[in-house]
């Protein structure tokens, strides 16, 4: 529960009339992300906006906590992500039914489709919609538990090769160093990519 609730203190509330350089690039940058995701909603999926933004900053400082040494990333936990995905999948899914009915059940049998193929393909739109909040929580999960597993692979190869070769040792040191930049730029783009998902979900069911 600590490590769930730890990213949420780096996002301080500004209670100052001028904020210090820190919280204003916060803002600035919340503010751009969301102009950006929310450009294609109409109003009822604007109201979506507090929960976007909270799980992009939840997800992305989650993963980037995870970098540090001896931490734990909650966001490699399979469980942990269908808990986050199932929700948002299922109530931008209500939301569709709700307000657009027929726009909804359209989506199962698309437009001009032959008769004897409107079983099957009723049957396989089914699947596909039910598929998304498992592709949406192993997308997150594999690619951050890849980056962490070739860390430490890398990591372990680096020190076992220093009483080996110091040259090839050296040569290791770099790749590691170079991936380990590349996982803060996996960790912030998986975060987006997740959001940006149950963001476009939302935009087809409103």
């Amino acid at each position: 529960v600590l490590i769930v609730m730890f990213p949420s203190i780096l996002f301080p509330t500004p209670s100052r009339l001028i904020n210090n350089r820190l919280i204003s690039i916060q803002q600035w940058l919340i503010q751009l992300t969301s102009k950006q995701m929310l450009a294609i909603h109409n109003q009822k999926g604007r109201t979506w906006a507090l929960m976007l933004m909270s799980l992009i900053l939840f997800i992305g400082s989650t993963n980037l906590l995870g970098l540090l040494p001896h931490s734990f990333t909650p966001t490699t936990q399979l469980s942990m992500n269908l808990g986050m995905a199932i929700p948002l999948w299922a109530g931008t899914v209500i939301t569709g039914f709700r307000y657009k009915t027929k726009v909804s059940l359209a989506h199962f049998l698309p437009q001009g489709t032959p008769l004897p193929l409107i079983p099957m393909l009723v049957v396989i739109e089914t699947i596909s919609l039910f598929i998304q909040p498992m592709a949406l929580a192993v997308r997150l999960t594999a690619n951050i538990t890849a980056g962490h597993l070739l860390i430490h692979l890398i990591g372990g190869a680096t020190l076992a090769l220093i009483n080996i070769s110091a040259t090839t040792a050296f040569i290791t040191f770099i790749i590691l160093i170079l991936l380990t930049i590349l996982e803060f730029a996996v960790a912030l783009i998986q975060a987006y990519v997740f959001t940006l998902l149950v963001s476009l979900y939302l935009h087809d069911n409103t």
